[in-house]
């Protein structure tokens, strides 16, 4: 087989790659317990006498916990369980669809952040899930996809503040930096190392705010012991805050805008 033709071959598996991915993402998205699902993130600290809206029950901070008081009438339950009288209750962990705390078909997640609590309520029937049409994204071009190298800091991990998308500002936790090389420039991403390994960068670029969201994620795959990975912006994702306005999404830390425009990846929601 000619290098072109082994070319070739690689590309139209990386293509198909693609549309499998694309497929799945759509569903995921749109699953009953998707982020099309989320209907509204209530703080804590915002609801002093514990009642959130359109949420039966009291929740009140409790240390590392939250406290929650419900009564049957509240056709509130938990692991399964009425509630009737106090539960305390840790941050979920799971996929929404694996919260403990149920309100009919809703899931009721309890999250911490910066120690902070908070409730998110994730409702199949939203009118988000219902409207939904698809992820516009632009088709798949190997020109996007370059090898990158990921160099570790020498302290080790470092906090930054930015803003999210509700207008607060929160720490971003970053563990180095991808470099890689695109239109024969080169370019760098500040990205966080997920617990299996993987990296996830927040960036925008000249696109961003225009023809795609005004900022984007990217989750490369575990770095090899070289630290070598693929950068394919092909698969550029959303952040969940482009289904859902709930969502806290953090904005690119500093250095991540890239001045080029990244024709590629997901642009918005339908």
């Amino acid at each position: 087989m000619t290098t072109d033709a082994t070319d070739a071959t690689d590309a139209s598996d990386a293509s198909d790659a693609w549309r499998r991915w694309r497929e799945h993402r759509a569903a995921t998205v749109s699953a009953p317990y998707g982020p099309l699902a989320l209907t509204g993130t209530h703080w804590l600290e915002d609801c002093p006498d514990g009642r959130l809206p359109g949420i039966p029950g009291t929740w009140t901070p409790d240390g590392d916990g939250v406290l929650l008081t419900a009564t049957g009438a509240d056709a509130r339950t938990v692991d399964g369980r009425s509630l009737d009288g106090d539960v305390r209750l840790t941050a979920d962990r799971g996929p929404a669809s694996a919260a403990r705390v149920a309100h009919g078909e809703r899931r009721l997640v309890v999250l911490v952040r910066e120690g902070l609590w908070g409730v998110r309520d994730f409702d199949p029937a939203a009118r988000t899930r219902r409207v939904f049409r698809g992820i516009a994204a632009t088709p798949y071009d190997p020109r996007w996809s370059a090898p990158g190298h990921f160099t570790p800091y020498a302290t080790g991990r470092r906090s930054v503040r930015v803003p999210s998308a509700d207008g607060r500002e929160r720490g971003l936790g970053l563990g180095g930096e991808l470099a890689f090389e695109l239109a024969g420039r080169e370019h760098t991403l500040q990205v966080s190392v997920e617990g299996d390994g993987s990296l996830w960068a927040v960036f925008a670029d000249a696109t961003s705010g225009s023809t795609s969201h005004r900022f984007r994620f990217l989750r490369p795959a575990a770095p090899d012991a070289e630290g070598c990975t693929a950068v394919d912006f092909n698969r550029a994702l959303l952040p969940p805050c482009a289904f859902a306005d709930h969502f806290v999404c953090p904005f690119p830390p500093p250095g991540n805008t890239l001045e080029v425009r990244i024709e590629a990846g997901e642009r918005a929601a339908r």
